[in-house]
């Protein structure tokens, strides 16, 4: 039996503090400027430009867009957009309820299923709900309050390195439950759910898999089948996975089904990696307007934005997620490369609230303790 904790090289780590929730990151700021923004049909976005004023975006430290889209929103609406990033996506919504009274921002980006009903029943959120929503964003809304606005989505997905199991002569596993079998001992790293947004979906996954009663017997099996705990995905996918990217000795790894179309060796036609779909936990990110914000009209507008073509379009490329809008266009490998689970495991925001801590600490005294 082998369980390895890895402390953090790269990523910001995410202690937990008991039932508050998690503990805080430090917190930095950036104005960034750049393209068309391309705002929905009768959205906010499509009003006169302002007369001036700054926005404030609050996010996850993963945010990214092209320049020349924001470039575009800062000279459509004349706003300038500032943004904060207080850590990741747990990090964030801690941020936003010790500071409700005195909102750091206008407007948030990154509050995920696996958080998204504490952030609406700490009261952080105004309500607001673009007029365009589409109605396959609209089926991820988290409940009737219209305190959130989906914008994209991503299946979070044990990953494969392909090459090494052809090397190995040793058959891919394709289920959860493969994971525990002997002729796989030893090969998986996951993230530790207590400091890693994908290693909370990946557990999170395990409960919409076997159930509230049977999750933790899942993890002693993987406990003895000689899993390995990374703190963070940086960690897991570029340290200790055995893909291209890494140079690691496990061929399994807990990552998105996103990821293979980013391992295609230079000059290859087909990526080293696949997703095991069967696996998967899909996650939603959402926007939404900050209750007592500032600038409540501007961060009306950075939501539609969100919503908008030009950055839906962009999203894939630039975070390495699905947007919520299906019609967008994605990237040509992606059809081919990055499917998402026809079936993924879910559990419903509300039981998320109501029993994450709990599970974290409950994962701790399985797989750590």
């Amino acid at each position: 039996m082998k369980i390895t904790i890895w402390t953090a090289r790269r990523s910001r780590l995410v202690a937990l503090v008991g039932a508050g929730g998690l503990a805080l990151a430090g917190c930095s700021a950036a104005s960034t400027t750049a393209g068309p923004s391309g705002g929905p049909s009768g959205s906010a976005s499509d009003a006169p430009a302002a007369a001036g004023g700054t926005v404030v975006l609050v996010t996850h430290d993963s945010f990214a867009l092209s320049p020349e889209l924001i470039t575009a929103f800062e000279k459509d609406t004349g706003l300038t957009l500032k943004q904060v990033a207080p850590g990741d996506a747990g990090t964030l919504v801690n941020q936003l309820v010790l500071t409700k009274d005195a909102p750091i921002g206008d407007v948030v980006f990154g509050i995920d299923n696996s958080f998204a009903s504490r952030a609406i029943d700490e009261g952080v959120l105004a309500p607001y709900t673009p007029a365009d929503l589409p109605a396959d964003a609209a089926k991820y809304e988290v409940d009737s309050s219209g305190s959130l606005t989906p914008i994209d989505t991503g299946d979070v997905c044990v990953n494969v390195d392909d090459a090494w199991f052809a090397a190995h002569q040793i058959p891919v596993p394709t289920t959860l439950q493969d994971l525990t079998k002997p002729e796989y001992k030893d090969l998986l790293v996951v993230e530790n759910p207590a400091t890693s947004s994908p290693g909370l979906a990946f557990l999170l996954g395990t409960v919409g898999a076997f159930g509230k009663d049977g999750w933790t017997d899942y993890w002693k099996a993987l406990k003895a089948n000689g899993v390995t705990v990374a703190a963070s995905w940086s960690d897991a996918y570029y340290v200790d996975f055995s893909g291209p990217s890494s140079t690691g000795k496990h061929p399994l790894v807990v990552s998105y089904s996103s990821s293979p179309p980013d391992e295609i060796p230079q000059g290859a036609s087909t990526p080293q990696t696949s997703a095991m779909l069967d696996t998967c936990f899909r996650q939603v990110e959402y926007a939404g307007v900050l209750a007592g914000a500032k600038n409540p009209e501007g961060a009306k507008k950075v939501v539609d934005w969100l919503l908008s073509p030009a950055v839906q379009a962009d999203i894939p490329g630039s975070m390495w997620v699905y947007p919520v809008v299906p019609s967008v266009a994605l990237p040509e490998n992606w059809a081919k490369f990055a499917p998402q689970a026809t079936k993924p495991f879910t559990v419903a925001p509300a039981e998320i609230t109501k029993n994450r801590d709990a599970w974290i600490t409950a994962w701790t005294d399985t797989v750590v303790g």
